[in-house]
């Protein structure tokens, strides 16, 4: 995928989502991070479907929105591809080899890892250090994505008169904001199992990490465009006026009791089959703590719920909760987004790799 400069120069993190374009700018100090500017702009329906790319030029107008609004100044930006259009394989290679020697080893051997031909591709690697089983070998990242789904992120960034130097994939830039996390987090140390459950409006991802380090990734349909779907049907109500009603309120009386526990009900039923996904398919059977992330994080008590219903602590993503800010962000504002800039924070924060 697109590599890094030398010199890093600060970077916008773009999180291209189903429904919105989010952008986030930080700075960083003496170990310490600043939000300098973010904004959100929504995306005309059908721009995007299921975080696939359908209107390169509606999504580049977006982002050109987005980033007027923030004030922000700076032009260089990373991006990234959703984790199920990417292909990861760890594999091993010799610890001798030198790096630049290593990439072109991997383009020879890659064709075996690949379902696609490797010209359709952008390949990415990273080593991730001594393999356990044998000393002399080393593990290495191989990551592939279709270059479509890089090229339509890229032309939609110059659209919006921004350079896209970063390429990553929306699990690893959340597994970038889980130092953050942790410091949310009561008695769940580095070493913990945390469940992050990012529920969008149309998709939902589970991302577990273990040990700090992300060992499961998951994605399906489900979001908060069901809940607005149902405030339509019920209120006779535009797709449009429907999200404002559910986000501003001035609904009527039967809207809690009859339209939003019920699919709170439903949310709670999707993190507890996400959660089975992954013991079925690794050694685990429990998580330490929930982490929801996401538009529908918002929900006024669904953490609580989700705690009481399923028995694992659970709490609402801030990864800005012990930043500074600057005059040009509404904190509040700012508080009330935040469960759904995860994507936008960790690619931000690639500024300081």
């Amino acid at each position: 995928m697109i590599g890094f400069s030398r010199k890093k120069p600060p970077l916008l993190g773009i999180d291209i989502s189903s429904t919105s374009v989010k952008l986030v700018e930080l700075s960083q100090s003496g170990g310490k991070y600043r939000v300098e500017s973010y904004a959100v702009e929504p995306l005309p329906a059908n721009a995007v479907v299921e975080k696939n790319i359908q209107e390169p030029e509606a999504v580049g107008d977006a982002i050109k929105k987005a980033h007027k609004r923030s004030g922000s100044k700076t032009r260089t930006c990373a991006m990234a591809v959703p984790s199920s259009a990417v292909i990861t394989k760890v594999i091993t290679m010799p610890a001798s080899i030198k790096e630049d020697e290593m990439e072109g080893q991997i383009q020879i051997e890659a064709d075996q890892y690949i379902p696609y031909a490797l010209e359709e591709v952008n390949l990415d690697f990273e080593v991730l250090g001594p393999s356990a089983k044998n000393p002399e070998t080393v593990d290495v990242l191989l990551s592939a994505s279709r270059s479509e789904n890089v090229e339509l992120r890229v032309s939609a960034a110059e659209l919006a008169g921004l350079e896209p130097v970063v390429m990553d994939v929306e699990a690893y830039a959340i597994e970038h904001t889980y130092p953050l996390l942790l410091a949310q987090m009561e008695d769940v140390d580095a070493t913990g199992t945390v469940a992050v459950i990012d529920i969008g409006a149309t998709m939902t991802s589970i991302n577990i990490l273990s040990d700090s380090k992300l060992i499961y990734t998951r994605e399906q349909t489900f979001g908060g465009k069901q809940l607005t779907e149902e405030i339509m049907r019920r209120y006779g109500l535009s797709y449009d006026e429907a999200g404002l009603a559910k986000k501003e309120g001035g609904l009527p009386d039967n809207y809690a009791p009859e339209v939003l526990e019920p699919f709170k009900d439903t949310m709670v039923q999707q993190v507890g089959r996400f959660l089975q996904f992954f013991y079925a398919a690794s050694q685990h059977n429990h998580v330490d703590q929930i982490v929801l992330a996401g538009g529908c994080a918002a929900i006024p008590g669904v953490d609580e719920l989700i705690e009481s219903r399923l028995g694992t602590r659970t709490l609402i993503a801030n990864p800005f909760g012990r930043m500074s800010l600057s005059t040009r962000v509404n904190p509040q504002r700012l508080g009330n987004d935040a469960p759904s800039l995860m994507i936008a924070c960790g690619l931000a924060m690639r500024s300081f790799d």
